[in-house]
């Protein structure tokens, strides 16, 4: 894949990562911290896409399609960790295609593309890493719960 599909792909997986988010704010507001955490990383997700998108539009188009993901409806328990859990394989996809855009960047020398791509790569593993935690405080519970 090319550096410049790659871009392309990434623009859609940011966005499809914040719509996912925002959605998944939006029916978690029982649980608030997966509330406020979701809206606030939804932000930065749109935020990396613009800034990425702005960059891309100085490099040569190219076309990419993001991987189909979808979050079902919400509900409690164990739904809501099957929730955390596509949010968090969704954040290590958009982490693992930061990384391939700063080796890319590095192998084209563009200094402003990989210090992009590797803020933007701490932000979004920052994120990963709060679902999983969230993922393991909620798990015994759901899980148990879910057995009754």
């Amino acid at each position: 894949m090319k550096l410049h599909s790659l871009l392309a792909h990434l623009v859609e997986l940011e966005t499809a990562y914040a719509s996912q988010l925002r959605q998944a704010s939006r029916h978690s507001r029982a649980e608030h911290d997966v509330h406020h955490q979701c809206s606030a990383f939804a932000e930065t997700a749109s935020a990396r896409a613009r800034t990425l998108e702005e960059l891309a539009s100085h490099r040569p188009p190219g076309a990419g399609a993001a991987s189909s993901w979808h979050v079902d409806e919400v509900a409690e328990g164990a739904e809501l960790l099957e929730r955390l859990r596509g949010l968090y394989l969704i954040a290590q996809e958009v982490a693992v295609t930061w990384t391939m855009v700063s080796q890319g960047a590095k192998a084209l020398r563009d200094s402003e593309l990989e210090t992009l791509a590797t803020d933007c790569f701490a932000a979004v593993d920052a994120e990963a890493k709060w679902f999983l935690t969230r993922i393991k405080t909620g798990a015994p519970q759901a899980l148990t719960a879910a057995r009754a």
